[in-house]
């Protein structure tokens, strides 16, 4: 057991330039061409309005109400890297607060996502480092199980492995595989360009939505050759 490696150290990251490209998009937009997958539940949100967040995912897992290994993450990251704790969803006690997050600001880190509770929330609202988590809770944490960093972890219903791109926003957290990222990209190009133009055409009278009688028909609402 003790020949694990419990601590893995190095990862595979996405180009820098796709994380800067990555960046400009909405989560939804991600989420929308990534097959409506990828996004993580909605439990997970950002402490303030506003906050945005894109980077690899330097994965680590802690036992519930422990961060003892987000500390060891912490002193890890390289900067742009973003933070993704799988704390069981537990809210029993914070994983972080206004010390870690001026920690990871001062190394250049880009975020955290935690799924468990975090604190010091108007301190960390009223600053410019994005955290995202499931709640909050003023009790402090515990500093003595272990974890794992830099394995695959799974939270709020979705799989995180260490390197994938990692984008939030107001509307939530979307991963994108390491593997998928630039032909994501090339998609979500095509439907900020899509949707642009089809609002374009509402705002020019054009109410109507060509798809929505055959998908009425399609789902036994509507006869074949009747409309709305």
């Amino acid at each position: 057991m003790k020949d694990l490696p419990f601590i893995r150290k190095d990862i595979r990251r996405p180009d820098p330039e796709l994380v800067r490209r990555a960046a400009q998009y909405q989560a939804a937009i991600l989420a929308d061409v990534g097959g409506r997958r990828g996004a993580l539940g909605g439990r997970i949100q950002a402490r303030a309005p506003g906050m945005k967040i894109a980077g690899p995912a330097f994965t680590v897992e802690v036992r519930p109400g422990d961060n003892l290994m987000f500390h060891a993450a912490l002193a890890m990251a390289q900067p742009g890297d973003v933070i993704v704790v799988e704390g069981k969803g537990d809210l029993t006690a914070a994983l972080c607060g206004t010390i870690m997050v001026t920690q990871a600001q001062a190394a250049g880190l880009a975020g955290f996502i935690v799924d468990g509770a975090t604190r010091d929330t108007e301190e960390i609202a009223a600053g410019t480092f994005p955290v995202f988590s499931a709640g909050t809770n003023p009790n402090g944490p515990s500093k003595s199980l272990g974890g794992r960093i830099n394995w695959p972890i799974t939270l709020a219903g979705t799989t995180v492995n260490p390197g994938d791109l990692i984008v939030g926003d107001d509307d939530g957290v979307v991963v994108v595989p390491g593997q998928n990222i630039e032909e994501i990209l090339v998609m979500a190009e095509q439907k900020v360009k899509a949707e642009a133009q089809r609002i374009a055409q509402i705002l020019d009278g054009n109410l109507g939505a060509p798809w929505l009688n055959n998908a009425l028909v399609q789902a036994g609402v509507l006869r074949q050759g009747e409309v709305l």
